[in-house]
């Protein structure tokens, strides 16, 4: 890390002469592309919902961890949300019941849940902290593991980014070309789960559900093409993420609601000019 934090140094930038505020502007240079990434398909295929139940989902995961007790809360964090996500995904698929009546009944649960293990013994307040996340308390164990997710979710998503595109467009064709649908949809739910369980220390519970949707929300409005949208996505994510966080620090705010309220004012302003660039 010292080299990395010597070439940070370089910076004509005042913000980065503490070695916490390094540890979080390299967090958000890794994890923003990532939200920038998934919410394309998020947007796309309408899983605004699902992507706001993995939050709750991993609210529960925390409160295991803390029931188990030798059980680190990350551990069955990550654990429990990737579960979760493979859950509502496959009874999605095989129930008749419609999508949103699914997931309303599991994001209900799972956070009714967590909250009545959590209230046990009034240590609710121990871990408040994870409603609106903290940035700043990000170390360089947590970035290693971060940077392991950054490339263990790219990887995927290279993989299955054709099958994934072909089921949003048409499921029907997808399967028709021997697309398994379930595999594909269960891969990509399983991926947002990860990102959602090692972010939302980070991040929080209550908003990280808007980092998931606004980057792609912003750029569905300025671009007419795949590789726009994905590209405008990321760069949305990233410039909220960087922005955010200098506002924040001078300004003494919560990082994480910051980055997002740049991230909605970006939206509002590219929905301001769709018109222009439907022309």
């Amino acid at each position: 890390m010292d080299a990395i934090y010597s070439l940070l140094d370089l910076l004509p930038v005042a913000f980065l002469g503490s070695d916490f505020m390094k540890n979080a502007f390299l967090a958000i240079m890794l994890v923003t592309p990532l939200f920038g990434l998934l919410s394309t398909m998020v947007v796309s295929n309408r899983m605004a919902f699902f992507s706001d139940s993995l939050g709750h989902g991993a609210f529960t995961g925390i409160a295991i961890g803390v029931l188990l007790g030798s059980v680190s809360p990350l551990l069955s964090l990550v654990v429990f949300s990737v579960l979760f996500s493979l859950f509502i995904t496959w009874i999605k698929n095989k129930s008749t019941a419609s999508t949103d009546t699914i997931i309303g009944v599991f994001s209900s649960t799972a956070i009714a849940l967590g909250l009545m293990i959590m209230s046990h013994g009034g240590s609710f307040n121990k871990f408040s902290s994870y409603l609106i996340g903290d940035i700043l308390s990000i170390s360089p164990d947590d970035l290693g593991a971060l940077a392991v997710v950054f490339v263990l979710v790219v990887a995927a998503w290279c993989l299955i980014f054709n099958r994934l595109l072909i089921l949003s467009i048409n499921p029907s064709f997808a399967r028709s070309r021997g697309i398994h649908s379930l595999l594909v949809e269960s891969l990509f739910a399983a991926l947002l789960a990860i990102v959602v369980s090692i972010s939302i220390q980070w991040v929080g519970i209550l908003i990280i559900n808007a980092l998931l949707v606004l980057p792609a929300a912003a750029a569905r409005n300025v671009t007419d093409n795949v590789k726009q949208y994905h590209v405008v996505s990321i760069v949305v994510a990233m410039f909220s993420g960087f922005t955010g966080l200098v506002i924040a620090y001078y300004c003494n705010m919560a990082a994480g609601a910051t980055i997002v309220v740049i991230a909605a004012a970006l939206f509002f302003i590219t929905l301001f000019l769709k018109p222009f660039f439907a022309r």
